[in-house]
């Protein structure tokens, strides 16, 4: 069986998981303190970064990359469209959540509230705080403009792109981080990709000390 050292509330951990769910690829899910450095997770990961994924015997890491193994080897279902330009499009759309949108939004909000309680790093940072609840609006606004022509972020169909935003997305739910109320394009793009089965295993996350608000697995929501 693959197994994928990860963190619950990690959007790069996240997109992976419902990648390989997606696909019908069991996996032995490891939570790991990859803070601590240890030297077996740094063998596996000199980067000393999740996840870290061994499938068919071979250990990779960078969400990106294993993601376009993935794909590769198990092209179906299909997660990025076989034409050139859809395809790029997908892979701007991945980059933006896992680069702009995480540096403005995720790492402002979620670190800041989780992290680095678990690390046990500090208090939360409350310019940081407004930062990230100021620069989410934007980003909805952003995703409710792309969902006004497509029926999917990327386009018509469902792809990484969607998985990746899901990713941060179901992180900063878990915190009650989302105002729904204020993207209902959003909020219906998010139920849709919610009642998919991929998603279960995320829905059941629970993370010590940080209980999910009652509407987290609520597929109504």
């Amino acid at each position: 069986m693959a197994r994928l050292y990860h963190v619950p509330l990690s959007p790069y951990c996240r997109k992976v998981r419902l990648s390989l769910a997606e696909k019908k690829i069991e996996v032995d899910l490891i939570e790991e303190r990859y803070w601590e450095q240890d030297p077996d997770f740094l063998r596996r990961n000199p980067a000393g970064k999740v996840p870290v994924l061994r499938l068919d015997g071979i250990m990779m890491s960078e969400s990106a990359a294993i993601c376009e193994y993935i794909e590769e080897t198990r092209p179906e279902p299909p997660l990025l469209p076989h034409d050139p330009v859809e395809r790029m499009e997908v892979r701007r759309l991945v980059s933006w959540f896992d680069d702009k949108f995480h540096h403005e939004v995720t790492a402002k909000l979620l670190y800041e509230r989780v992290n680095k309680k678990v690390m046990k790093a500090g208090y939360p940072d409350s310019k940081n705080v407004k930062a990230g609840a100021k620069a989410i609006k934007f980003h909805l606004g952003y995703m409710t403009w792309l969902l006004d022509q497509r029926r999917w972020l990327a386009g018509n169909v469902m792809t990484l792109a969607d998985f990746a935003a899901a990713a941060h997305l179901s992180s900063l739910d878990y915190i009650s981080d989302v105002d729904w109320k204020s993207c209902p394009e959003v909020k219906d793009w998010y139920a849709k990709i919610k009642s998919r089965p991929a998603f279960r295993g995320i829905l059941a996350d629970q993370v010590p000390g940080f209980p999910p608000p009652r509407h987290y697995n609520d597929l109504d929501f």
